[in-house]
């Protein structure tokens, strides 16, 4: 299937994003935003205001599920609670990833927890069992529902897309991908295989976690031991990705790429790029792995963040060496970033502040709010394009 997407949305090549981070760190710059920009600290607090989030935005875009790499073969499955509600995808016989309602017809208990590989999903409770297709299969002692018609009876189908090494589900109505996302291909392979997958939950509102990943105004004082020594503080290149954002932190490393010609550079080991897929997905790039971060909402005030890390890197004990290195460097960072986070949270529910104020190096956390605010509204996204230098 050919991609959809609209080339005035192109974002920065490998090339022209080098000399873009090195034209600030030689200048002391970074990409500033056009506004100072503040949100009500009710907004992160509310429960009115996340159950608006979670009908109006959530549930009626498409958002990643899982990587595909998580469904590897016939009868994988992947169970996972969205905007609140039980979830189930499988990889069918035909290869096909579909996603259902986690509900049996019977009496609504789950039919799968976490993940693994069956042939079919059995509830636990009375074992009504259904095939990867979500067609009921099974009713034990079915002669105790005369009439039963069972085609009448599968797991309720949710609408699912597979693309972009990525299945996206779209809860109500009948959205599309964002176009923008024609720009990932080749961001997470075909031959991608998951290392880990971690479940963490925290005392903090979903917004202000995706917040953390959107700037680096934060990396001297926050992560000192980790990003920072190898990182430049306040550097950042930050590009519209439909309503999200990509924002590409610079390592040192970079200078390397001053020995080749423009043309030449590449982004390689000297940058980690974070792609924000609206409203609650990053994917972070590293060397040998991708990261790739789930912010599920529970309450105004806590947050579950789903984590796979993928690669595609060959599985030798070098390259093995290398992931193990690149995870345990990531785990270590995002540690405290959580510790920060969690924080702030406990500072809001003081009543200090009545609203967050971003600065001009906040864009990113700017376009989020104004992107969730439209899409409450149910605004068209605006035509993408990079922040100014």
């Amino acid at each position: 299937m050919a991609e959809l997407w609209d080339p005035r949305m192109t974002l920065l090549s490998e090339d022209a994003l080098v000399a873009r981070v090195l034209g600030h760190i030689d200048a002391g710059t970074t990409d500033l935003a056009d506004e100072v920009y503040e949100v009500p600290v009710d907004h992160y607090a509310s429960g009115e205001r996340l159950e608006t989030e979670l009908e109006r935005v959530f549930r009626r875009t498409a958002t990643p599920f899982c990587p595909s790499a998580a469904l590897p073969e016939t009868g994988s499955y992947v169970a996972r609670t969205v905007a609140g509600r039980p979830l189930v995808a499988t990889r069918g016989q035909d290869g096909v990833a579909r996603v259902f309602m986690n509900a049996c017809r019977h009496r609504g208990m789950q039919v799968a927890e976490g993940a693994g590989c069956k042939k079919v999903l059995t509830c636990r409770y009375h074992a009504w069992t259904y095939g990867l297709d979500g067609s009921l299969r099974g009713v034990p002692d079915e002669y105790g529902f005369p009439g039963l018609d069972k085609r009448e009876y599968g797991l309720v189908p949710v609408k699912a897309i597979e693309r972009h090494g990525l299945v996206f589900v779209v809860q109500d109505g009948e959205a599309e991908l964002d176009p923008a996302l024609g720009q990932m291909a080749g961001l997470i392979g075909g031959k991608t295989r998951v290392l880990d997958q971690t479940i963490v939950e925290m005392e903090a509102n979903w917004k202000l976690i995706c917040e953390g990943f959107l700037e680096g105004y934060h990396i001297r004082s926050t992560h000192t031991e980790t990003f920072y020594p190898r990182q430049y503080d306040n550097v950042n290149v930050i590009e519209d990705f439909g309503r999200g954002n990509r924002v590409t932190f610079p390592y040192q490393a970079v200078e390397k790429q001053r020995a080749f010609p423009p043309g030449q550079r590449r982004a390689g080991g000297g940058m980690t790029s974070v792609w924000h897929i609206f409203p609650n997905v990053v994917i972070s790039t590293f060397p040998k792995t991708r990261k790739i971060t789930i912010v599920e909402p529970l309450a105004p005030d806590r947050s579950r963040l789903e984590t796979f890390i993928v690669t595609d890197a060959p599985e030798t004990p070098e390259d093995n060496r290398l992931v193990d290195i690149s995870r345990d460097f990531v785990a270590a960072g995002a540690e405290e970033d959580r510790m920060v986070v969690s924080a702030v949270q406990k500072g809001l529910a003081t009543g200090a502040n009545a609203v967050l104020t971003f600065g001009l190096f906040e864009g990113a956390l700017t376009r989020l709010h104004k992107e969730i605010d439209a899409a409450i509204r149910g605004e068209p996204q605006r035509p993408s394009g990079p922040q100014a230098s």
